[in-house]
């Protein structure tokens, strides 16, 4: 079993680290910490996980090399090892009714419901990509690195969604100028979130309707797709908190 830790947000002083477990291909469970410091985020992350592991009787990990290390380049994000009940469940519109009992419009992983289309032209926001990186003091190879960390691979035209563009043009806005691309904080990427928030429902268990019901309590919304990035995330550690809450009432097991 293998630590995958990650610095999701450095903003206004506060530091959001992900932490999960693999096993091979195959995501046992994450989850979120946050603090003032890094390191202490990564500890509180690490121990939820390891909290949410020992009550599925998940033997704990060996506990690596502290930090928030960087994501390795050929490291894929965290992925779900089977859907999960989602929050909007997916149709392809057709001219037949679906079979889902409660219908939602068609989830997009992108932007939230209600947001105007794609632009065609990114010029704009490109341009003004250029300008961080001389703030930043950034050459194509500094970029590249970030890039690889961030996405996966070395190139910003290979980045061909919208709102990946516009998250790792906020994640770039939020760095210091010098800072390094090796250890600097990677961008939100919604995708990544929507994962780990179908993970944390498959762990406790819940169908689309409880998830709902538990998303307007907290949140005021019926749908993940009204959430910003930064509300998802609250979310996705709300659901971790709960997590946490049904692991602490399970009976321990025998010989533990």
């Amino acid at each position: 079993m293998q630590l995958q830790v990650r610095l999701l947000r450095c903003d206004g002083g506060r530091r959001v680290v992900l932490v999960s477990a693999h096993e091979g291909e195959q995501v046992l469970g994450s989850a979120l910490g946050e603090a003032d410091d890094a390191e202490e985020a990564e500890d509180r992350a690490r121990a939820r996980l390891l909290a949410s592991l020992r009550s599925t009787g998940t033997p704990p990990p060996p506990r690596p090399v502290p930090a928030p290390a960087p994501q390795s380049p050929s490291a894929p994000a965290a992925e779900a090892p089977k859907p999960a009940p989602a929050l909007a469940p997916a149709a392809t519109p057709s001219p037949t009714p679906t079979s889902t009992p409660t219908p939602e419009p068609p989830p997009s992983p992108e932007p939230p419901v209600g947001q105007a289309e794609d632009p065609q032209d990114w010029s704009a926001e490109l341009t003004h990509l250029d300008l961080q990186m001389r703030r930043l003091g950034w050459d194509r190879e500094r970029e590249a690195t970030y890039l690889q960390r961030s996405f996966g691979h070395p190139s910003r035209d290979r980045i061909t969604v919208y709102a990946d563009l516009i998250a790792y043009l906020q994640a770039i806005e939020a760095l210091e100028p010098g800072c390094d691309p090796a250890v600097a904080a990677v961008p939100m990427r919604r995708a990544d979130l929507l994962d780990q928030c179908n993970l944390l429902l498959q762990q406790l268990g819940w169908d689309g309707a409880m998830g709902r019901s538990f998303l307007e309590t907290h949140l005021g919304v019926s749908s993940r797709q009204q959430l910003k990035d930064s509300d998802l995330l609250r979310f996705n550690m709300l659901l971790e908190e709960e997590t946490l809450l049904k692991a602490a009432d399970r009976p321990a097991a025998p010989g533990s």
